[in-house]
């Protein structure tokens, strides 16, 4: 289990205004999609129960509340102060442990542009990560006061008029990639944005999939796009996702069939068909292994949450 670094005090006051200006617009529990596209707000009043669900390249903050997010049969838990940077789309079994009416949980996601990362890398002329460095997929560190003081500011831009959100946003969100790229966070983002790193290889593989993921998967024509041998291509995509590109794609599909049934008030056929299942019944099969109960039911289930 990985456990949370601690924080300084200077860090703790500006995570505490960072969880007063996520509650002044996250006032009731949900998941809050703000006017800047690249942020999302939560909230949740209760413990909740595991879910599976994708990390995207980003950072997530827990500014009051504790949540566990289990990767490859490995733990990881985070709380108030707590930075978790993900280098690259992440299946993950995710869920609140600590939150209560009184002292909800309180988070922020920001999405991060893998181009706006390698742009700024590049200008700061930052040394290329050592090969030999462990490269890891999923990061956990404390948050410095800055860091933090950068997050309070994006957050409280939203109730600016929509001209500054539009102007100061996208610099604010650029003084973030900074300020990780010369953090502890740094390594790991460097390896995603360095040329022939097999962080970066990977990334392209998983950014196909993700556009790709209804289409039949041939497994070795992907490494030869990725510029991988077969066997090599499959050892670090098992390293880096924690599963096979097979099983990738499937979760990949189970989820996007999860949401258009959740949005879209899709039966189970018509999702399984979107999504490339050209089976109903497999569908069936492999949605209630993933998730744990058969389609309608789960989906049901999700709607009383």
């Amino acid at each position: 289990m990985e456990q949370a670094k601690s924080i300084t005090e200077p860090a703790k006051i500006e995570v505490f205004r960072l969880a007063r200006a996520i509650e002044t617009i996250a006032q009731s529990d949900g998941d809050y999609w703000t006017d800047i596209p690249a942020l999302s707000l939560h909230r949740r009043s209760l413990p909740t129960e595991p879910l599976h669900c994708i990390f995207n390249l980003g950072l997530g903050v827990v500014a009051q509340g504790h949540k566990q997010a289990l990767v490859d049969g490995h733990v990881n838990t985070y709380g108030p102060g707590q930075s978790m940077v993900t280098t690259i789309d992440l299946p993950v079994i995710s869920h609140v442990t600590q939150a209560s009416f009184v002292k909800p949980l309180l988070g922020m996601m920001l999405t991060l542009d893998p181009r706006l990362v390698q742009e700024v890398a590049a200008d700061m002329k930052l040394p290329s990560p050592s090969r030999r460095q462990e490269c890891r997929t999923l990061s956990i560190e404390a948050l410095d006061a800055p860091l933090a003081s950068d997050l309070v500011r994006l957050v409280s831009l939203l109730g600016e008029s929509s001209t500054l959100v539009s102007r100061l946003a996208p610099l604010l969100q650029e003084q973030i990639v900074v300020r990780l790229l010369l953090g502890p966070h740094g390594p790991q983002l460097q390896h995603l944005v360095s040329d022939g790193t097999p962080s970066q290889q990977i990334s392209k593989a998983v950014s196909w999939l993700k556009q790709n993921f209804a289409q039949s998967l041939h497994i070795d024509t992907l490494a030869t796009q990725v510029h991988m041998s077969p066997t090599s291509f499959r050892q670090h995509f098992r390293k880096m996702t924690g599963t096979s590109p097979l099983q990738y794609q499937k979760r990949l599909r189970l989820q996007e069939a999860r949401q258009l049934m959740l949005s879209q008030h899709l039966d189970a056929g018509s999702a399984s068909g979107l999504v490339g299942y050209e089976s109903p019944s497999q569908f069936s099969r492999e949605y209630s292994r993933l998730f744990g109960a058969p389609p309608q039911a789960d989906v049901r289930r999700l709607h009383r949450l």
